[in-house]
């Protein structure tokens, strides 16, 4: 099936969505977005303000930079940087010079900068100050690649470098279909179909408050909430230190907010704890993605007057597959494809084409992740009859049981989850002591809902709970082992929860 923009026009005004245009390339984009809303603020950072204007003056200035270093339009240039403002000037004026920007998280070690400079075929690395430890390494080891402070700046300036939708833009870093790290590479065409696919399903999309606190060198963070914003002329307040969040909310006053349902859940506790205005009175909305989005939360949120909207996307889809404008009425849903896209589905699991989608994985090309010019996402979906999107789990994770029946772990844990007081939930394959095979099931209670059940013994009104759950499932599928935790599961850097392993 191929879509187009039109499925989203009830969700937004006329005119909102013919202002919703795809410019081909951030070069493109960024020379409408500067011309257009030069006057408007577009990044705050540490007390101060940053009008489109001195972006994009800050990034030519900075393009001379990197002209003046002998660097050309194609080179691959690394930025390693926290978010911050040098992120964003550093990233706009790499890609605008017709560079292919490769972003590597802040948290990377000396050596392993090293690592990504050799593999990934960097001609220059451009490094926040307080992170130059850690391009030691490459200084020492790499002499043909340049290192580059951001704070860097030339007397002189360089004009925006014309590319074609076709060219590579940037290099993110991802888990891949097998689960080993990988650099995906996405075209101008690809994170361009990205930036414009945040702007659907919802109705105010221009003109916008913005507050990051997601990392930029997360996929989720960089397109949807950098870019997105850039291109709607909103306004971006970048959290200097996360833990400050609700303290730089008060302050910034956002209207919307893109998290990962980790964070959703801990600003809804604490908004229960200490009011609405924990997440400001002009929050209208929450992008919520990364991860399997509790309808629990879409429900709560919108009794505090802030729509959730859940997504789903892919590092290698420029990070937009879907969004779901209508959680209220389908809140398992991940939503409506976006355009220029088309899905299949072979054995349950969810292909992918379109113009979102990247050109491959540099430095290790996996043939497994492309069949035909469709992309194996590695995700177990399906489609209702009004187009929606579900999923329901990871081909890699499918327990396969001895009596040759697959279960979907992910499938599972979302009727757990539905219950209020579970706030997450883990099915695992777990041998007993007797050496048999059986699905297994741990739980991390959500505490404001604990505190809503009658006195009595609180462990044990959970654990009925999920019996009578249990029950209802497939004999085939029930869980034979339950545990009720007392701390989180452990979890991935973008918050997803680490899987158990079979004999771990």
């Amino acid at each position: 099936m191929e879509l187009s923009k039109e499925i989203f026009a009830k969700y937004t005004d006329a005119a909102t969505l013919e202002k919703i245009r795809n410019y081909g390339t951030l070069s493109a984009m960024w020379r409408h977005c500067s011309h257009e809303y030069a006057s408007d603020i577009a990044i705050v950072y540490d007390g101060k303000e940053y009008a489109f204007s001195q972006l994009d003056n800050d990034a030519a200035h900075y393009r001379a930079v990197l002209a003046n270093a002998g660097i050309k339009p194609h080179d691959r240039i690394g930025i390693l940087a926290a978010n911050s403002y040098d992120f964003v000037k550093a990233f706009i004026a790499v890609t605008t010079f017709g560079c292919t920007a490769v972003v590597l998280p802040a948290q990377l070690d000396a050596p392993t900068v090293f690592g990504c400079c050799m593999k990934l075929g960097l001609r220059a690395l451009i490094y926040q100050e307080q992170l130059e430890e850690k391009t030691l390494v490459a200084k020492e080891k790499c002499p043909n690649v340049t290192l580059l402070c951001a704070a860097l700046s030339s007397e002189t300036t360089s004009p925006i470098y014309d590319v074609s939708p076709s060219d590579p833009c940037v290099v993110m870093f991802t888990g891949g279909t097998s689960g080993k790290s990988k650099g995906a590479l996405l075209s101008h065409r690809a994170v361009m179909q990205g930036v414009v696919n945040g702007c659907y399903g919802y109705r105010d999309v221009f003109g916008q408050r913005y507050l990051l606190v997601l990392p930029l060198s997360h996929v989720f963070g960089l397109i949807r909430n950098l870019l997105t914003s850039l291109y709607t002329g909103s306004t971006l307040f970048i959290c200097r230190n996360n833990k400050d969040m609700f303290r730089d909310i008060a302050v910034f006053k956002p209207t919307l907010l893109v998290v990962v349902p980790a964070l959703a859940e801990m600003a809804l506790t604490l908004s229960r704890q200490f009011g609405r205005n924990m997440l400001g009175a002009d929050m209208k909305y929450i992008i919520c993605g990364a991860a399997a989005v509790a309808p629990y939360l879409i429900s709560e949120y919108k009794k505090m007057g802030i729509s959730l909207l859940p997504g789903y996307g892919l590092t290698e889809s420029a990070n937009l597959v879907s969004g779901n404008p209508e959680p209220d009425l389908k809140p398992e849903s991940v939503g409506m494809p976006y355009p220029n896209q088309e899905l299949k589905f072979v054995n349950g699991e969810l292909l992918l084409r379109g113009d979102n989608m990247m050109d491959d994985y540099i430095g290790e090309p996996d043939e497994k992740a492309w069949e035909d010019g469709w992309f194996h996402t590695g995700d177990l979906a399906h489609l209702d009859e009004d187009g929606y999107l579900y999923i329901t789990g990871r081909t890699k994770d499918v327990i396969v049981l001895s009596n040759g029946e697959n279960v979907s772990p992910a499938e599972l844990e979302a009727q757990f989850n539905a219950l209020p007081f579970i706030q997450d939930s883990q099915v695992f394959e777990y041998v007993t002591e007797q050496g048999r095979h059986v699905l297994a099931l741990e739980v991390v209670p959500r505490p404001a809902e604990l505190a809503k059940l009658d006195a009595g013994d609180t462990k044990e009104l959970i654990l009925d709970a999920l019996r009578e759950v249990n029950a209802k499932l497939p004999a085939y599928a029930r869980v034979e082992k339950i545990t009720i935790r007392d701390t989180d599961f452990a979890r991935t850097p973008s918050m997803k929860i680490v899987r158990y392993k079979l004999g771990q």
